[in-house]
């Protein structure tokens, strides 16, 4: 038995054992069995660790001390960063559906690119909108806007959502100012204008081909409903009288410019008060609070809603925010255990031997990365610090350089699946289940991610 359990610990084979084993039992717990998906997480994740070898101290922590244990950790590694940005952008949305705000943008999109276009202009939407935000805060502002065009439209929730959250994934993924490819950028000395330009070149098709056939082709197959808990009535009394769409824009468009602003700032603006002015409000949690400030002001008083209406639906559309971050944390929990059972390290160790070219190495070390412990970030740091001494020789161009970060991009976001936060956040967000989650969003990464490493591999061979 001791050396079954040395063998699942310390060898290649017995971690990717143990994680499938793990995966396993926890899909059968929430598919079969029906368990809500919080405890299965946090229970399946609590026995991966104890087998996989990770002490009862450094996962729970002492009577006196857990701060530093995995489970705590686990938690508020994504709950630090999504809570407040969660918080806010569901308040900002609701406000958006409450005053009108959400129709008049959605009403001016079909009049752009007509009823059946509408799952294209979503995909354009997020691929836009996604360039200055992170994925999350993307998926936060402009959910009510897949809310209200399904409401619309009386079809599947996924055939609205899927084009814009491979807009958003693709932006977050492969262009600056993201922190996967700026991270990678400055391990392999590579110009952010080069990742910029073959970023677009690799991504756009990925986008098209993910987001649009295949989001399109699966969406309207499997029927999702909009949560009752995210329809949010618009009043009364702004019917007829739905604020301009420079408001709405004005509304939505202020978070991501205050986060652009921050993020430039922070790279370009010499030390001093401009550049601590552009960073405060570049923040994402205080962007979003002054864009909710904003949004209660322009599209709620100055219009006629009360302080009471303000307050009930801040208050109802904050409720089922509960659940969404228990799953999330979870979720993040469950990768966290992988990743300290020393699966990841593993993984990327045997496929940096395997004497594969380099920018093949680069998409299969960043894949088995993404797979074994969930982070797409992790999963490109990792791999760009494994590569980045064979990459700083001189011996590559700027293109080539550039396309090898696309290549790592890639594979940083194939087959999201239950150890992502994301892939929670998704399910929960859009009221799918695990398994509905899994045949949409999780293949939707997974072609993504093959196309674009595809078009950098055609790619390179001419640069």
């Amino acid at each position: 038995m001791n050396e079954f359990l040395t063998w699942l610990r310390h060898d290649t084979a017995g971690l990717l054992l143990l994680a499938g084993v793990g995966i396993a039992l926890l899909l059968f717990l929430i598919i079969k069995v029906k368990l809500e998906p919080f405890i299965a997480l946090v229970g399946t994740g609590v026995i991966v660790a104890l087998v996989g070898g990770v002490s009862v101290e450094a996962l729970v922590g002492s009577a006196t001390k857990s701060s530093d244990a995995l489970i705590e950790k686990g938690f508020a590694g994504i709950l630090g960063h999504i809570t407040v940005i969660i918080g806010l952008g569901t308040v900002l949305g609701a406000i958006l559906e409450r005053s009108g705000g959400a129709e008049v943008l959605l009403g001016r999109l079909v009049k752009i690119f007509g009823e059946k276009g509408t799952p294209l202009a979503m995909g354009i939407t997020g691929f836009v909108l996604g360039i200055p935000v992170f994925f999350d805060i993307g998926i936060f502002v402009l959910a009510p806007l897949v809310y209200v065009a399904a409401i619309r439209g009386g079809k599947s929730l996924a055939l609205y959502a899927l084009p814009l959250l491979a807009g958003l994934s693709v932006t977050h993924a492969f262009l600056p100012p993201h922190p996967g490819p700026v991270a990678a950028a400055g391990l392999f000395h590579v110009e952010l204008g080069w990742i910029i330009i073959m970023g677009l070149i690799c991504g756009i098709p990925a986008w098209f081909a993910s987001g649009i056939l295949w989001g399109t082709w699966i969406g309207k197959r499997v029927m999702i409903d909009v949560p009752e808990d995210r329809i949010i009535d618009e009043a009364e009394e702004a019917r007829g009288h739905e604020p301009s769409i420079g408001l709405v824009l004005l509304a939505i468009g202020m978070p991501m410019l205050l986060i652009l602003g921050g993020t430039f700032g922070n790279i370009f603006a010499p030390e001093g008060p401009i550049k601590s002015t552009l960073v405060f409000f570049g923040n994402p949690a205080i962007a979003l609070t002054v864009a909710v400030l904003l949004a209660m002001w322009l599209l709620g008083i100055r219009r006629g809603m009360t302080s009471a209406e303000l307050s009930e639906i801040t208050s109802s559309s904050l409720r089922p925010v509960g659940m969404i971050l228990l799953v999330v944390g979870a979720g993040a929990f469950f990768g966290a255990v992988l990743s300290a059972t020393g699966v990841g390290t593993a993984v990327a160790g045997s496929l940096s031997q395997a004497g594969l070219p380099i920018i093949v190495s680069a998409f299969v070390i960043s894949a088995g990365m993404r797979i074994a412990q969930g982070s797409a970030t992790v999963a490109i740091v990792t791999t760009g610090g494994i590569l980045a001494p064979s990459l700083t020789t001189g011996a590559f161009s700027q293109p080539q350089l550039a396309l090898i970060v696309v290549a790592i991009s890639s594979g940083s976001i194939i087959a999201s699946h239950v150890n992502d936060g994301g892939f929670w956040i998704i399910s929960k967000y859009f009221n799918m289940s695990v398994k509905d989650t899994l045949k949409t969003w999780t293949v939707l990464e997974t072609v993504l991610s093959v196309v674009g490493f595809g078009m950098a591999a055609l790619i390179y061979q001419f640069v």
